[in-house]
This record gives C-alpha cells, structure tokens and sequence, in this order.
C-alpha cells in the first residue's frame, strides 16, 4: 500500500499544514484513499499499551489497598498514609514528566517508555522490602519517578497513529488499563496482603512490568526512525508554552481534570479503609471465614474496575459519535457526567450498609471514567504533533501535583483533625466528604470549555 499523507488540521478543516507537520502512514496502517482516511495503530501496539497503562495503575493503587495493613505494621498517622499514597509519588512524578515529554517529543519513545517501566517495577519490588516509614516513602518516590515516563510519550506515539475521529476510542481503550489496573491491584493486593502479607503483595505487582518492559524495547519500534512517519522538526519549549498559553480549551480541560483528580485520588486512598473501619462487623458477620481485607479489596476491585472500564469505555465511544455532528462533545460528554456523578458519591458516605454502599459506588465510578477519552483526545488534536507529549506532560503535571499530591494527604489530615471528637471512622467519613463538590467544580470547567473548543480546533 503506498503511503497516504494525513494530519490533524486536514480532519479540523483547517489549512494545508507545511511540510514538518505531516504524519505520513504507510502499509504497516490501515488506511483508504478517501478524504475519510481512518488509521488505526496495529492491533499488537494497543494492546501492549492498554497493559502498560493497567501495570501503570496497578503499581500506583495497590498501595490503597494495603494502607491499613501497612498503618498497623509501621504504626503511622493517616496524614503519614496520604502521603506515602499521594504526595511523595506525585511530586517526582510531576516534575520529571515534563523534562522527559520534551525528550519524547524528539527522541525513541519506545525506549522511554520500556526504561520508564523497568525503573517503577524495580522500585515496586523494593516497596516489600521496605524496612520503615522513611524506606516506603523512598521506594515510592522511586516508582513516581519511573512512571514519569510512561503516558506522555504513550500518548504521543497514539496520537501519531489516530486521527480526530477515532482518537478518543483509541485514547479511551488503553485508558482501561486505569480501571483495569485498580481492579487487579485492590482484588488481588487485598488477596496477597490477607494470605502473605503486604511485602508479598508489592513484590508481586512488580513482576509484570519486568517482562513487559522486554516486550515494548525488542518489538516496539519508533515511527520517527523506521520510516513510518516523517520526522516532526523540533519544537523548543518556548514555542511550545507559546501554544499552549494561546489555548484556552486546554486550560480549561487541564483545571476540570485537576478538580475531579482531587476528588479520585483523594478519595481511592481511604476507600479501603473507610470500608473497613465503618463496615467491618458487617463484613465479618456476612462473610465469615473470609478476612474483611479480602472482601473489601474484591468489592472495590470489581467495582473500581468494572464500572470504571464501562464508563471510560463508553465516554470514548459516546464522544466520537457525538464529535461527528458537534466538537464540543469533548467537553459536554464529561461536563454533564461528572454533575450527576457528585451527588451519588454523597449516598455512598451515608449508605446504612456494606452492599448498599458498594452498589450505590457503581453509579458515581461508571459516570467518573466518561472523561478520560475526551479530554486527552482534545488535548492531543488541539496541539500540533511536535507538542503532543508537552501537552499531555503539562496536563499530568498540574493534576497530579494538586490532585495525587494534595488529595490523599488532605484528606488524611482532616481526618486525623476529625477523629480527635468523632472517632477514625466518623473522621474520614467527613475528610472523604469533603471531596464532594469537586464533580461539580470539574463539570463548570469542561461545560466553559464548550465556547472555545470548535475555534481552536479550526485555527484557519
């Protein structure tokens, strides 16, 4: 097949882009010779990347699922468990991301992502062999190191391959490796840490990653240096911040995914332990002979996973229909789920029990996972291809310093302050809810989205 000449402003309608900005896809793509050309990433290349995306999260969460374990064996404070879980995760994390999206927006992306991967795994492995609070805390800053370089340059290479009708499904399936991730991490972390303790359960999480990171440095080759793409000139930081500063849709998505991180991370860090601590004699009462671990970890894993893949699944496919007819789609999609979501999350704080409160936390899950497929799609078809990582790195640099780095540890130290008249299990149920309006605050900021998006998608 002769290779077919595509780009993003074409599908926006907007001019004939120069020369340095033109994606060429060949036969390794499946593409037609009609205006309507859709490429697609090879099928083996999504699915390598929806399992790094799942060990991503599951390296991430599974130190959720643990937190009580781990509380009780190193006799910490919840303020110390949000920031083992948050803080010290989020802030390399951040910071590295960026330096690393600039150099995968000009170097082997490949190579970045299976190095990325190998460092979290290995620092993963090093969790269990913590000895103390302070080894803990440094082994997870070694994993947000590692995972610094995993989604930009992931997002990036997608994003190479997709053209603005198919990129939100193809950014929403490898976005299932979040659920996915989480389902796989409370179920089978709470399974571990029940039968062999919390260590063996970070030992094993990192397993995967090890073989995986092989897989992607021997099979997966960089388009930019095999012919398949014609290579992007560099962009310099300065013109990239230049383009991005012009964007106001981005900005908008930027703040509407950092007020709900702050309500999802926050709030993943203690759903293990607010279960246990206001729902155990339940728990031990309907499932006896099954440790509340076990049971709390499989509830939240079927749930947080299920649910989760269905509402990130559907929000991708949803907004590529809708995007058709209206570009705004990219952002009324997730504006209106996450309004209904907010008041859903409020029942599952004062559910009266343990199976009401898991079948009520269904709803607000399934409407969260609506976003991820279109704001990362808009975020990557608003930016030329040489800014792509940039955009996707600033994006996780603002949520994940204030919504993973401020969430867990705000809400552990309110519900330290709370417990002080209330008890530890009526303190976190107030510190969670807390995390109530930041739905709301995220569904303001993608709706005021909808006034710029259709402009900056069609610049011409």
């Amino acid at each position: 097949m002769n290779p077919v000449a595509t780009s993003d402003a074409a599908f926006r309608g907007g001019a004939c882009p120069t020369p340095e900005y033109t994606i060429a896809y060949t036969g390794n793509y499946t593409t037609s010779a009609d205006a309507n050309a859709r490429p697609v990433p090879p099928r083996h290349l999504l699915a390598i990347f929806l399992a790094l995306s799942t060990l991503n999260y599951l390296d991430r969460q599974i130190v959720n699922i643990l937190a009580e374990p781990i509380k009780q064996d190193l006799r910490l404070a919840d303020w110390q468990l949000g920031a083992l879980t948050g803080l010290s995760f989020a802030v390399f994390y951040s910071l590295l991301g960026l330096p690393i999206a600039r150099l995968a927006d000009r170097a082997n992306r490949p190579v970045i992502i299976g190095l990325s991967l190998m460092v979290w795994s290995t620092f993963t492995a090093l969790c269990g062999l913590a000895g103390s609070y302070v080894q803990l805390l440094l082994a997870r800053i070694g994993v947000g190191c590692g995972e610094a370089g995993g989604t930009p340059p992931m997002h990036s290479l997608i994003s190479d391959f997709t053209t603005p009708q198919n990129r939100s499904s193809a950014l929403a399936f490898v976005s299932l490796g979040n659920p996915l991730g989480t389902l796989i991490a409370l179920a089978s972390g709470a399974w571990l840490a029940q039968a062999f303790g919390w260590r063996a359960a970070f030992m094993v999480a990192a397993a995967p990653g090890i073989l995986l990171a092989f897989v992607i440095l021997l099979t997966v080759k960089e388009p930019r240096r095999h012919g398949d793409a014609v290579p992007v000139s560099a962009i310099s930081l300065g013109d990239a911040w230049r383009e991005l500063r012009g964007k106001r849709t981005f900005w908008w998505i930027c703040a509407a995914a950092t007020a709900t991180s702050v309500a999802n991370y926050g709030q993943a860090a203690f759903w293990g332990s607010f279960f246990l601590r206001n729902h155990a004699a339940e728990i031990a009462g309907r499932f006896p002979g099954v440790g509340p671990l076990a049971v709390v970890g499989m509830m939240l894993g079927l749930v947080q996973g299920l649910a989760g893949m269905l509402g990130v699944w559907a929000g991708g496919f949803l907004t590529d229909r809708l995007s058709r007819s209206d570009l705004r789609a990219y952002c009324s999609v997730p504006a209106i789920a996450l309004a209904l979501a907010s008041p859903t999350f409020v029942a599952v704080l004062f559910a009266p029990g343990f199976i009401t409160a898991g079948l009520l936390l269904i709803i607000p899950v399934f409407l969260g996972g609506f976003m991820f497929g279109p704001s990362f799609a808009a975020i990557q078809s608003l930016v030329r291809p040489g800014t792509r990582a940039t955009a996707s790195a600033i994006e996780i640099f603002i949520l994940t310093i204030v919504g993973l780095g401020l969430g867990p540890l705000a809400i552990g130290a309110c519900s330290d302050y709370f417990a002080r008249t209330m008890g530890n299990a009526e303190g976190l149920r107030w510190a969670l809810l807390l995390t109530a309006p930041a739905n709301l605050v995220a569904a303001a900021c993608f709706w005021r989205g909808r006034r710029t998006i259709i402009a900056e998608l069609h610049p011409h």
